[in-house]
Order: C-alpha cells, then sequence, then structure tokens
C-alpha cells in the first residue's frame, strides 16, 4: 500500500505565472514547468532569507523533501536563464495557508502579510 500524499503548504498562488523571453519569438520557445512547491521553497529560501529547516516547517515537509524540492527548482531557473526559455508555474502537490496560517508574520508572503497589518479600509 503507497504512502499517502503529504501536501506541501504555501502561502498563495504567485501573481505572475509566466515568466522569459517576450514577443512573438517567444511562444515558439520551449518551457519550463515548475511547480508551485517549486516557486513556495525559492519564495522561503532565497527571497525571504529562511535555512531549510525553517522552510520545511513552513510547508509541512521534510528537511530532505525542501532540499529535493529547492535543487529541482534551482535547476530549472539555471535552464530557464541560461538557455533563454519559457517558465511557467504550475501544478504541484500543494494546499494554500488557510486564513489562520496567513496571520504569522514570518513566512507568507509579503503581499499577504501587508495585508494582515495594514487592512484595506
Amino acid at each position: 500500500m503507497p504512502r499517502p500524499m503529504k501536501w506541501r503548504k504555501v502561502c498563495c498562488l504567485p501573481d505572475s505565472q509566466v515568466f522569459g523571453p517576450m514577443g512573438q519569438r517567444a511562444m515558439l520557445l520551449e518551457s519550463v514547468v515548475m511547480t508551485v512547491d517549486e516557486y513556495e521553497t525559492i519564495r522561503l529560501i532565497d527571497l525571504e532569507g529562511m535555512m531549510q529547516e525553517e522552510c520545511a516547517v513552513k510547508m509541512n515537509v521534510a528537511r530532505t523533501t525542501v532540499q529535493k524540492i529547492y535543487n529541482d527548482a534551482r535547476k530549472k531557473l539555471a535552464d530557464v536563464i541560461v538557455n533563454g526559455k519559457v517558465m511557467r508555474i504550475e501544478g504541484g502537490e500543494y494546499r494554500l495557508y488557510d486564513e489562520t496560517e496567513r496571520l504569522d508574520d514570518r513566512g507568507c508572503c509579503r503581499k499577504h502579510r501587508s495585508e494582515v497589518h495594514h487592512p484595506v479600509k
């Protein structure tokens, strides 16, 4: 019997899901798909400055799982940048944070942190 799926926790979906060269030529280029959970590891580790252990706690997975996800994500980023490919962010094994998890000041995206501290009236 296979082990049950352990969903990775993600704060929010990216505002933009497609990146790469611009113009009509971009439509003809090979694309790379980065999953939402890969995007989240890049956001937490590289943008938020978390260690892999902290990232693992936020995403509700083992540190070794974060390490694999992060390594896969970085390889995809390098492929996109070096080889001029288009990157799409979609899919993956994730669940979005619920509202109580978004209230945590550290680890959720800046967009949600600003909504928590400075609600729109």
